[in-house]
């Protein structure tokens, strides 16, 4: 098993990409930026340490008798392209059927944020989010939504500022039951729509 770099290892890379970019790392405004990187993407991959099952651990039974859909609407992610490794920012919108157990709406959000903190591709992303919630509450559907624009695409390449990506990943009864699956893309739609008239 390949052993993780040091923190050294880490800078002496950032100063060799400010050299090849044609700059002087010694340089009074950059001599501590390889220290600032090293920690920034310690945060931007914080997600590769972390357990989304176990955050999705600790649910609740005592939702009575609830068992419509619940949708957590806009929650904002900032994810980094595994192409190019630039950022990747956008919005998801998660529901799902409970069976009984449902989880704190923070937990949602917490999962969005482990997988997001790790280089992807948004299909993936879609995936593993629904896949988690999935495996931990077992509900009877599970959809989700994101919406994200793309920085090697907008900033980049082709260059197309605002244009933006939508994927969804349906699971259970919204993949299977004609109604549901209705029911739960007009919700996600209408969510994308009111997001994009606020100026989200």
């Amino acid at each position: 098993m390949r052993l993780p770099p040091d923190l050294a290892d880490v800078e002496a890379a950032v100063r060799t990409l400010l050299l090849w970019a044609g700059d002087d790392p010694e340089r009074e405004g950059l001599r501590d930026t390889p220290g600032r990187v090293a920690r920034a993407y310690s945060e931007f991959f914080a997600g590769y340490q972390e357990d989304a099952l176990q955050v999705l651990g600790t649910t609740f039974d005592e939702a009575g008798d609830y068992d419509d859909m619940i949708l957590m609407r806009n929650i904002r992610f900032e994810s980094h392209c595994e192409h190019h490794m630039v950022p990747i920012v956008g919005m998801a919108h998660i529901a799902y059927l409970p069976d009984k157990r449902v989880v704190g709406l923070s937990k949602l959000a917490r999962v969005v944020d482990i997988f997001a903190r790790r280089l992807q591709i948004q299909e993936r992303l879609n995936s593993q989010i629904a896949d988690a919630i999935v495996t931990a509450l077992q509900p009877r559907g599970v959809a989700v939504m994101l919406e994200a624009e793309h920085l090697c695409m907008t900033s980049r390449g082709v260059y197309k500022p605002g244009s933006t990506t939508v994927t969804q990943h349906l699971r259970g009864v919204f993949q299977t039951d004609p109604l549901a699956r209705q029911e739960v893309l007009t919700s996600l739609y209408a969510t994308r729509i009111t997001g994009v008239l606020h100026g989200r």
